[in-house]
Order: C-alpha cells, then sequence, then structure tokens
C-alpha cells in the first residue's frame, strides 16, 4: 500500500519504508511512528491519503 502526502505529493510505500528516516522497509502505516512528519514539507501523518 501507498501513502501520499496531502500537501506536496511524497509517497510513503509500505514495501520501501522510509530507511533514512528509521522506517523499515515493509513498516505498514499504522505502524509508521504517530510523530512521524512528511521529509519534505513537515506536515503530520493526519495530511496523508491512501494512494
Amino acid at each position: 500500500m501507498k501513502y501520499v502526502c496531502d500537501v506536496c505529493s511524497w509517497e510513503y510505500d509500505e514495501e520501501q519504508g522510509y530507511p533514512e528516516g528509521g522506517i523499515e522497509p515493509g513498516t505498514k502505516w499504522e505502524d509508521v511512528p504517530e510523530d512521524f512528519v512528511c521529509p519534505l514539507c513537515m506536515v503530520g501523518k493526519d495530511q496523508f491519503s491512501e494512494a
């Protein structure tokens, strides 16, 4: 599953994770920490939608 930032369109792909931010490949979106922010525009998880 993929999730896209509603503000800047940065994409989180559960298969790839976000290793640069400490999120391992295969990490489900619901398991991403609640304090996660978009690496491009710094908005929170609540600003992401399923792609």
